[in-house]
């Protein structure tokens, strides 16, 4: 079921996707809050599994597409997995690739996800973690009107104890 914001389509991932998504997620400036890019065969498989999240629970991580210009990143909520020292819930997530930074795309493409949760399928609510350098995505968790959670703070388990990217910050958004 795709959404649709005034701009953007948040939708399910096609075999089209593959090499815009590797472009993307290959980029240092996109990724530079990420560890390290992705190969082709890592960003495949990332969203292979972007895709069985979503037919296994009905909602996921969508392709975001700008009509007429395709794929432009991804924006969805998703399960908190498993390894992320955070009670069970749903996170609400976005990547758009630099070209596309600054027009607004990221906050109004998570507010879609974040209305399709709380109406569609009930949530009470959804949290959003980054690193705490971060401070784009941060910017972004407030202009969707989340709130820091200055008691809950980890250090990512997938990051090296000491990396600058380790620490990390969680913002939360309760249903309207």
């Amino acid at each position: 079921m795709p959404l649709t914001t005034p701009r953007l389509i948040l939708r399910s991932w096609r075999a089209a996707d593959r090499a815009p998504l590797a472009a993307i997620t290959a980029d240092a400036h996109t990724m530079r809050f990420f560890l390290s890019g992705r190969t082709r065969a890592q960003s495949d498989a990332w969203m292979e599994r972007a895709q069985a999240h979503i037919d296994r629970h009905g909602f996921g991580i969508w392709a975001a597409e700008l009509p007429g210009t395709g794929l432009i990143g991804f924006v969805g909520i998703s399960t908190i997995p498993a390894d992320v020292p955070m009670p069970p819930g749903v996170e609400l997530v976005w990547t758009l690739g630099a070209a596309w930074w600054g027009h607004g795309y990221a906050p109004e493409a998570a507010h879609a996800a974040a209305a399709d949760g709380f109406t569609r399928l009930g949530l009470a609510e959804l949290v959003a973690f980054t690193a705490a350098v971060n401070a784009p995505s941060r910017r972004v968790m407030e202009k969707l009107g989340m709130h820091l959670d200055p008691l809950v703070s980890f250090d990512h388990p997938r990051v090296p104890p000491g990396h600058l990217l380790a620490r990390h910050v969680v913002y939360r958004l309760a249903r309207p």
